[in-house]
């Protein structure tokens, strides 16, 4: 197998990355939530060594390795899984909703700081267009 989609080929290393940036916040603890802007209940948590920074976070990992497979996936890189469109279009979808409906917190960010709304915001939309832009150039083969 090799790359057919490179749209959805780098949409799954950033999910990837991103991923393995959120293990980084469970294994290194309250100074990785803070920076990463989880906001200060998640990070107090985590001084106070609760678990649920850590299922919060193991959450997040999971959904983000699973979004990365599929776009693995659609890129050519590992065989085909089911329902391989309809779960791309939901992954590029949710991408592009968080990322411009968290814009709308950065006036009232809800215990998370402003930088943290319009950089997680900003990105969620680039990885939305990205993913969009994949499942675009693979549209003809499913349709």
């Amino acid at each position: 197998m090799g790359i057919t989609n490179y749209y959805l080929f780098i949409g799954a290393l950033l999910s990837a990355i991103v991923a393995l940036l959120h293990i980084g916040c469970i294994i290194f603890g309250a100074p990785w939530y803070r920076f990463f802007g989880a906001g200060e209940k998640i990070a107090v948590l985590a001084e106070q060594a609760s678990i649920i920074p850590t299922i919060i976070t193991s959450f997040i990992v999971l959904t983000l390795l699973t979004w990365s497979v599929y776009a693995f996936s659609g890129a050519g890189v590992i065989l085909k899984l089911p329902f391989l469109p309809l779960v791309l279009i939901v992954i590029s979808a949710i991408y592009s909703i968080r990322g411009v409906a968290g814009f709308f917190f950065i006036a009232k960010p809800m215990g998370r700081s402003p930088q943290f709304w319009l950089w997680s915001s900003a990105i969620c939309l680039v990885f939305g267009v990205i993913h969009f832009l994949g499942v675009k150039q693979m549209w003809h083969d499913f349709y």
